[in-house]
Parts: structure tokens; C-alpha cells; sequence
């Protein structure tokens, strides 16, 4: 027969218990319904700071299918980055070995006793971790999450066996969820120039259009057309097209926000959808690739070739210009695309009004 105070205390346990379910469970829901990498990180990034209140996160993830190591890049919150490291772990580390085989979560001191051969120490150091979580799915290591102090602990490094285990379940969850978000990313970006697919494109724009169609808000499409591509592949053959191809998705990805998206619409055509951008802003993001691209060294074997970048610009406006369709909105910059290759190519042109009437004609 318990006493009354037992019974409480066994009543508490088990309301924290079924607490710490519910809230794992919500955790697992938000995780899997995140299929877009950037903001996955971000969200188990969030979750971790607040679950387990401290002051910063990182996470160390493969940045592309056939990467040999693990990078923090920019996925990490709270943290100082020291400039004078560079925040990758090798694969051939025994450090991604040893978390591999064992999913166990560890501070820094017992990490440094297991694994004493590691060359990233110094490294892990800068991020002052309190512990250090391997992500692992079907015994593949997925990312490794770093936690730094905790706020108002007495001991900034101690973590109680719950604290653990849940830290451990959310990890597993983790890593499921970037091994579905790293497949989808893969069905949906072109391998040469790793950007998106033309398909994935249209499914965010539509996504996107219907946002800016309910909040009166702005959105800009952009079409580039590479001039007399076919030059390069008979001229020098495939391998410099393909180098040419690259050279330009790589100029068109660093000048675009992550908020926006780049794809290869096919063949030596690239598209981009500018969120939140209005007419100026979006022709002058295009003007600046158009500029980037003339004045880029394309040095193939060493023969510099001159590149050049025809490109149009529409805009969802809700006055000006209220598409519903996607397709429209991509057909309306593809039409000023064309202007801008009868008009000598080099060039941007916009989608204006009378343009936009001219398609409507020929749509009927």
C-alpha cells in the first residue's frame, strides 16, 4: 500500500512523462511536415534551443550527395563562428566512425576520451558545446548537432538521463527528417548545375502566387537565355557548354537571396522566382546577373570565351498584374526574354502592360 506523498510523486512522474510524449509528438509532426532543407535545419535548430534552453545551436550536415565531409555552413543560431577555423568534419574521421556505431549522446570532455585521435577539437571547442549529438538514421550518420551553454543551469554542461534520452529521441527524429528532406532535395535539382528542376519550380511558384494573390503581396518571375550557346559545344565542344552551364547557374545562385529560387527551366535556359520583389528591384537583381555574366573570365582549357545573357522580367501585381496562373506569369517573361533576343540580345526587358495584352490575344 503506497502512501499518499508516493502516490502523488507517481501521479507527477507520470503527467511529466506523458508531457514529454506530447511533446515529442508535436516535435515528430513538425519535423516530418518540413521537407524544405533550410528551414528544417532552422526548426530542430529552434526546438533544441528551446526544449533544452541554451544559448546556441549548429548543426554539421553533408551539403551536397557526394560531399566528403561534414559542414556547419550557416546552420547554426547563437552562436560566435571564430574566423580563423573552418567548421567541416572529414568522413575518414574516426570521429564520424565512432558516432556511427554508437548513438550515444556526449559532452565534450567524454567525446575527446573516446575518440582521443580526432583532428577537430580545437575546432568543437570554439563552439563551446555542452554536448554533442549524433543524428544517425538506419546506421548512417545524417549531421551531427552541436549544443552550447545552457541558461540558467548551474552546471552549463549538465543534462539529467531524461534530458538525454529525449535530446536522443529528438535527434533520431532529426535525422529522419533530413534523410526525406536530402531525397526530396536530390528528385528536384538538376545534377549538373544544382538548381532546381523546372517541375519543383512551378510547384513553388504556384505555392508562392497563391500567398501573394491572399496578402496583396509582390512577386517577380526572371528568364535567362544563354546567347548562341550552341557555339560553345561545336566550337569547343560538350564539355565547355557544360562548363559554361555551371559558370552561369553558380553566377545566378550567389546573386539571389536564399528566400528566392533558381532553376534550370531546360537546356541553356535558367529561371528564377524573386518572392516579395517588386518590378525595380526584380530588374535590378536581373540587371546585376546580366552585368556579372558579361564581365565573368570564362576560361575553358585555357581559352576565354565571351559569354552574354538574355533575360526577361515579369511581376505578379495585383492591380497591374493579377495572374492566377503560374505558366502565365513564366510565359509572360519568357515573352520579354524574346524581345530582349530580337533586340540584340545582352539585354533585359520587362513584361509590360502592352506585352501582357499581346499574350492575352494570342491566348484566345
Amino acid at each position: 500500500m503506497i502512501n499518499t506523498s508516493e502516490k502523488d510523486a507517481l501521479i507527477n512522474q507520470y503527467e511529466k512523462r506523458i508531457y514529454d510524449l506530447r511533446q515529442l509528438l508535436e516535435i515528430s509532426r513538425s519535423l516530418c511536415s518540413t521537407l524544405e532543407f533550410t528551414k528544417l535545419i532552422q526548426s530542430i535548430l529552434y526546438t533544441c534551443m528551446g526544449q533544452f534552453r541554451v544559448l546556441g545551436a549548429g548543426i554539421f550536415v553533408l551539403n551536397s550527395f557526394d560531399a566528403d565531409s561534414f559542414q556547419l555552413d550557416s546552420n547554426y543560431s547563437g552562436i560566435d563562428i571564430n574566423p580563423n577555423f573552418i567548421y567541416k568534419i572529414l568522413l575518414t574521421d574516426p570521429l564520424v566512425t565512432a558516432f556511427e556505431k554508437d548513438e550515444c549522446t556526449y559532452t565534450f570532455e567524454e567525446l575527446k576520451e573516446l575518440v582521443p585521435t580526432s583532428a577537430y577539437f580545437d575546432m568543437l571547442a570554439t563552439l563551446n558545446p555542452s554536448l554533442i549529438v549524433p543524428m544517425v538514421q538506419k546506421g548512417h550518420l545524417e549531421g551531427i548537432l552541436v549544443l552550447s551553454e545552457r541558461i540558467s543551469v548551474e552546471d552549463s554542461n549538465f543534462y539529467s538521463d531524461d534530458e538525454k534520452e529525449q535530446i536522443g529521441i529528438i535527434a533520431s527524429l532529426a535525422a529522419i527528417a533530413i534523410n526525406n528532406a536530402v531525397l526530396v532535395e536530390r528528385s528536384s535539382t538538376d545534377m549538373m548545375t544544382h538548381l532546381r528542376l523546372k517541375y519543383y519550380f512551378f510547384n513553388v511558384l504556384s505555392e508562392k502566387l497563391d500567398i501573394a494573390l491572399q496578402n496583396a503581396g509582390s512577386l517577380a518571375v526572371v528568364m535567362f537565355d544563354i546567347d548562341f550557346f550552341k557555339r560553345f559545344n561545336d566550337t569547343y565542344g560538350h564539355a565547355c557548354g557544360d562548363y559554361v552551364l555551371q559558370t552561369v547557374a553558380k553566377i545566378i545562385r550567389s546573386a539571389i537571396r536564399s528566400s528566392d529560387m533558381a532553376a534550370r527551366y531546360g537546356g541553356e535556359e535558367f529561371c528564377v522566382l524573386l518572392n516579395n520583389t517588386c518590378q525595380h528591384d526584380a530588374m535590378t537583381v536581373a540587371e546585376r546577373i546580366r552585368s556579372k555574366i558579361e564581365q565573368f573570365d570564362f576560361c575553358y582549357e585555357n581559352q576565354h570565351v565571351q559569354v552574354t545573357i538574355s533575360i526577361g522580367v515579369s511581376e505578379f501585381d495585383i492591380e497591374k498584374n493579377p495572374v492566377t496562373s503560374p505558366k502565365l506569369l513564366v510565359d509572360q517573361a519568357d515573352q520579354a526574354l524574346y524581345v530582349s533576343k530580337r533586340n540584340g540580345r545582352n539585354r533585359v526587358t520587362f513584361a509590360d502592360s502592352k506585352m501582357i495584352s499581346e499574350i492575352k490575344l494570342m491566348d484566345k
